[in-house]
């Protein structure tokens, strides 16, 4: 039985219970994975700690009346550090706000929990960017795991494409649309909306901040770049690293213009090597029609693996989303599972 505490309880940690809750007979009967929930830590909205096991269904009822769970049963005073020490559970899903700028408060998270020999699982692009390379070796010298397979296309399975279906493999590249606020921007343009115009009917959909500045000047993408520089091309880099341009610069008239030229602008994020140099760039880029990527509208994610026995594969899947993400979750919470083993 596995005990599992879900640090962040925002639209991710509540998309993963969701699945959880909903899910429990077949987990145990497909793949064998049973488990509770012992704690929940989220400074905003409350946290909770029961190690017998927290009800979720009573968890997600009443997030879903009152937005928070300060009243719950389980209600703890103790904040996120000290249940993650504490040894509550022997699995921690990471799901707090990212920080690309220092990691935190995720870092410390993970770093706590791998240091107390707890297995990490999370979709926080923060602590990959900032200290993969630590992580990973205190994940090691610990015997535990840390997955973060949400990192870069939600739940749709690139790091996991990479790593086991593709087993085998020499991946010598990769690029692809994985930003959803910056692809849905040119969507609109490219139907004669400006850019922005595009980018406030964005911002009513919930695809992009208040602050865009982290989707439309390439930061995000550039992050998800260098986890793949580090994770499909074995290259740790920094994120200062990868030459960045934004789609800010780009006008109607762009868009106008690589139609005729048979080709759509896309923001596309790519990583390579260049006679033995690794490549890493973010930018706008005409993709030809008859690309995979170039049919890839909205706020839809693709992305398209340079191989040396299968030539290029190209996986498309959704980018965001509060199920889809805590899916991501699920996938590596199951990785643990089949690794350590529990019963």
């Amino acid at each position: 039985m596995w005990k599992i505490g879900l640090t962040g309880f925002g639209n991710v940690g509540q998309g993963l219970a969701r699945i959880l809750e909903k899910k429990r007979g077949s987990l145990k009967e497909r793949y064998g994975f049973e488990y509770s929930v012992t704690f929940i830590a989220d400074p905003v909205k409350g946290s909770l700690l029961n190690t017998g096991g927290i009800d979720l269904r009573s968890v997600l009822e009443e997030i879903d009346r009152k937005g928070d769970l300060k009243g719950h049963p389980d209600a703890t005073t103790l904040d996120t550090l000290q249940l993650i020490s504490g040894k509550y559970a022997d699995v921690i899903t990471e799901a707090t706000y990212t920080d690309l700028k220092t990691g935190e408060p995720g870092v410390s998270h993970i770093r706590t929990a791998l240091k107390n020999g707890i297995n990490v699982v999370s979709t926080n692009k923060g602590p990959v960017s900032i200290a993969l390379p630590e992580l990973m070796e205190v994940a090691g010298r610990n015997g535990v795991s840390y997955f973060f397979e949400g990192v870069v296309m939600s739940g749709t399975p690139s790091i996991n494409l990479a790593r086991e279906a593709l087993a085998g493999c020499d991946i010598t590249g990769a690029m692809g649309i994985v930003n959803g606020t910056t692809n849905y921007i040119l969507t609109r343009m490219e139907e004669g909306m400006g850019y922005d115009e595009a980018l406030k009917k964005a911002q009513e959909l919930g695809y992009a901040e208040a602050d865009p500045t982290g989707d439309v000047e390439g930061w995000d993408a550039a992050v998800k770049v260098q986890v793949l520089a580090k994770v499909l091309m074995g290259e740790p880099i920094r994120v200062d690293d990868v030459d960045r341009t934004g789609i800010t610069g780009i006008t109607p008239e762009d868009i106008s213009a690589a139609s005729g030229r048979g080709a759509r602008i896309k923001l596309i994020a790519e990583v390579g090597r260049d006679n033995g140099k690794l490549v890493a760039k973010v930018a706008p880029k005409e993709v030809p029609l008859t690309h995979p990527l170039a049919g890839i509208m909205d706020a839809t994610n693709a992305i398209t693996l340079v191989t040396d026995h299968l030539g290029e594969i190209t996986i498309v899947g959704p980018g965001a989303g509060r199920v889809e993400t805590g899916q991501a979750l699920l996938t590596d919470l199951l990785a643990v599972h089949r690794i350590h083993g529990r019963s």
